[in-house]
């Protein structure tokens, strides 16, 4: 390594030289490729050397090999590397670690030798007059490059005519390895008519091309239980928080696992982006780099034109993914469209065949399997999007779930089942995951007291010993509250639910008094430990505490008790699982780094534990995407952009204030009142221009900001509510953008904003067509109501 970095050292020497030797290249004609001129799906001429590349990676060069190539000009495939099956990765990395410093010194020998022609040749040219003098000369390792070896001249061989010293320099820096993935690829040919009917049905449903099926190959291979380095997952690869505009997605059901609801959302998701980009190559461009990101993209470069974008727009986030995520979908389509071609015969896998059935109320497992007398494993290779809690029997099977069950099972209905399992089986709410925000002084034994646990359960349940030291500001698991089921019996306990009823969840009828005869538990306990004052007023749906604190020097009514909404429990449970690889049992051990980890949902930090991972969990595939990791987006799905213009102003958007602006800007807002030179009290209108000052935070930290806030805006909107699809609203005269959402219900004006981003709601004229998203609610955290 040592080599390489003299050579880096010497770059800014060798630049200067080669600067004064060759003019910056010439840039290249946009190209005219248009959705009007070539069909919905196009394919630029310009970009069939990417295409080609991916083509052979996709169908050439298998997960035990990878190339060296130049990042821009993928032509430039400087070597086949080739590993031993099972390679450690460390290993890997070595090698071509060692490749690539070859190839950086040989780029930069052939730099050099071709810098020493060009001063030879003008010192020869008689034309440019009798003061002409060599240029500096360029050395490597200290000695000038006077003949090229036979490797030098079959990469120089690589760049063509239009290798230059310059351009060679750079291409030093931007060497990269892409692993092959021809036999994951094959895999996924093979696999992806289970699905092919469904995405089929699913794209004519929407109007979309049937082209857009080839985009799994890219994103996962056609792996439903797919994972990426990001946390993207599923056949279609959604990020958590794209997904649940259009899915269910917390701590009893992940909706990205399941092929066929995933696929009808990624549906929604390129229809979205074409609406509102206007081409598909900037659509699936989009749907990698988000759709804020390509009309940012447009409006940069003041064109439309994809190949321009691909070629010259440098954005922070556009890298080698997105740039290269049209090229190589177009090269998975190639490659579908004509698979014996690349791999000879297949066999390709049969159709998938179920049927569903909406479950009337919430259910464990075991009772399903129990009532539809099928197995642990079919109900699990069924339902994919079904997680290890609902497994390990801590959720429940939600109500308004459509279970697939198999094809010949015909008698299985809503109505046979909820008769098969009967009252006793089924639940009025899910399983409620609580958790204690510790405080200074807490301890196992207090906190047990203050929740009415046995200590030693409590410490088992965090993975502590009694003794364990807390940190403040940390969250500690509590038990479960279980709910009542439909007979009005308590839930039953079993070997996973070793915990009685915590809480009572009202239902209509319900008085403080039979509540209290039910639990036996004395009236005045339940108005103390709820902080009720009337014991005649409880309302269906309220959360009753049954439980007694043992220690009263305990508040009952603190702020100590955290309750998460499901998606925010599903973070939380995901990180106290990953927090099990090491225990805390003495005072001063010192937490774990995966107990660091903060849940952005609750900007809380979980208590160290070392619980078990359950044994039977839906199996997750590691997801090597030939891509690597797409740009992270704050607000990913959304088409509105938070940033600043160049000349320092914003355009408000939904749910800003002026408060809000003071508050990023780290001002008063009476600045922001005299700089756009409003009275005090004058509201801001939705779209206003203002001018803000940033004398005290950066337009990156106000962008930040504001992202965030949108950003949690979204989150907390899409943990009730999914978009189902859209319908077209014909504007009326007199129509603002206020009444046009009031017409609709649960569709709050920014959601309107996103699907419309082109379209002036301040002077909306009557005959705009306007996209509406039909929204739909979900009811306690399960179906859609």
């Amino acid at each position: 390594m040592k080599r390489t970095v003299l050579l880096a050292t010497a770059m800014p020497a060798l630049l200067l030289a080669i600067a004064a030797l060759t003019a910056a290249p010439t840039r290249a004609q946009p190209s005219d490729s248009s959705p009007a001129q070539a069909s919905s799906i196009p394919r630029p001429a310009a970009l069939q050397d990417d295409v080609d590349f991916w083509i052979s990676i996709y169908t050439q060069v298998s997960t035990t090999e990878g190339v060296l190539h130049d990042e821009r000009n993928l032509k430039a495939v400087y070597e086949k590397l080739r590993f031993a099956p099972n390679t450690p990765a460390k290993e890997r990395q070595k090698v071509v670690d060692d490749a690539r410093d070859r190839y950086v010194l040989m780029l930069r020998r052939i730099a050099a030798y071709l810098a020493a022609e060009q001063n030879a040749a003008r010192v020869a040219n008689k034309s440019s007059g009798p003061n002409m003098e060599a240029g500096p000369s360029m050395l490597v390792d200290g000695q000038p490059v006077t003949a090229l070896s036979k490797d030098e001249q079959r990469v120089l061989a690589l760049w063509g005519d239009g290798a230059t010293p310059q351009k060679l320099l750079e291409a030093s820096g931007k060497i990269r390895f892409q692993l092959g993935q021809a036999d994951r690829f094959r895999d996924g040919i093979i696999r992806s008519t289970i699905w092919a009917g469904h995405i089929a049905e699913t794209f004519a449903n929407l109007g979309l091309p049937p082209e857009l099926a080839a985009l799994p190959h890219v994103e996962s291979s056609f792996q439903p239980a797919a994972y990426s380095k990001v946390a993207a997952a599923g056949l279609w690869q959604f990020m958590r928080s794209t997904g649940r505009r259009y899915m269910r997605i917390d701590d009893a059901v992940d909706e990205r696992l399941d092929p066929y609801r995933s696929t009808e959302a990624a549906a929604q998701l390129l229809a979205y982006n074409y609406r509102v980009l206007g081409s598909w190559p900037l659509a699936l461009t989009a749907y990698n780099h988000g759709a804020a990101g390509m009309r940012r993209a447009k409006e940069e470069m003041r064109s439309d034109d994809y190949v321009t974008i691909n070629r010259y727009y440098t954005g922070r986030t556009f890298g080698f993914a997105s740039r290269n995520f049209y090229p190589s979908f177009l090269a998975a389509l190639t490659i579908e469209q004509d698979p014996e071609k690349y791999f000879g015969p297949l066999q390709r896998a049969a159709e998938e065949k179920y049927r569903e059935v909406e479950l009337p109320a919430y259910v464990r497992l075991t009772a399903l399997e129990r009532g539809l007398g099928l197995s642990r494993q079919e109900l699990q290779s069924l339902n994919p999007a079904l997680r290890p809690a609902v497994f390990d029997g801590s959720r429940l099977v939600p109500r308004g779930y459509k279970l697939r069950v198999p094809e010949k099972r015909t008698e299985i209905t809503t109505e046979w089942l909820a008769a098969k399992l009967g009252p006793s089986e089924q639940y009025v709410a899910q399983i409620e995951q609580r958790w204690h925000r510790i405080r200074r002084g807490d301890s196992i034994a207090k906190i047990a007291a203050r929740y009415g646990v046995q200590r030693s359960e409590l410490a088992a349940l965090n993975g502590m010993s009694v003794k364990s030291s807390l940190r403040s500001g940390r969250l500690l698991k509590l038990p479960d509250a279980m709910p009542a089921a439909l007979s009005g019996k308590p839930m039953p306990e079993n070997s996973v639910d070793s915990t009685a009823a915590a809480t009572y969840v009202v239902r209509r009828g319900d008085s403080l008094g039979s509540i209290a005869t039910t639990a036996k538990v004395p009236v005045e306990t339940l108005l103390r430990l709820n902080g009720l004052k009337n014991p005649d007023f409880v309302y269906e749906g309220q959360r009753i505490n049954l439980r007694a604190a043992a220690d009263s020097s305990v508040a009952n009514n603190d702020d100590s008790e955290v309750k998460l909404d499901p998606e925010a429990a599903a973070e939380a449970e995901s990180n106290h699982e990953q927090a099990a690889l090491a225990a805390v049992t003495a005072a001063d051990s010192p937490p774990s780094p995966q107990s660091r980890r903060v849940n952005r949902a609750t900007s809380v930090k979980l208590a160290t534990t070392a619980v078990a991972t359950k044994d039977l969990q839906p199996q997750v595939e590691a997801q090597n995407s030939a891509l690597g990791a797409a740009a992270a987006t704050t607000v990913e799905a959304g088409a509105m952009q938070f940033s600043v213009a160049a000349d320092g102003t914003i355009r408000v958007a939904a749910g800003e204030t002026l408060g809000a602006y003071a508050d990023w800007l780290g001002i008063r807002a009476s600045r922001v009142r005299e700089l756009n030179k409003l009275r005090a009290g004058q509201p801001v209108l939705l779209g206003q221009k203002l001018r803000l000052d940033f004398s005290r935070v950066s337009r990156e930290e106000f962008e930040t900001k504001r992202s965030e806030f949108h950003a949690d805006l979204q989150a907390r909107f899409f943990a009730e509510h999914r978009i189902a699809g859209t319908e077209v609203y014909v504007a009326r005269r007199g129509d603002t953008l206020w009444n046009v959402t009031q017409r609709y219900s649960n569709l709050p004006v920014w959601l309107l904003q996103q699907y419309n981003p082109d379209v002036d709601f301040v002077a909306l004229r009557a005959g705009a067509q306007v996209v509406v998203p039909r929204v739909e609610n979900m009811v306690n955290g399960g179906g859609s109501g």
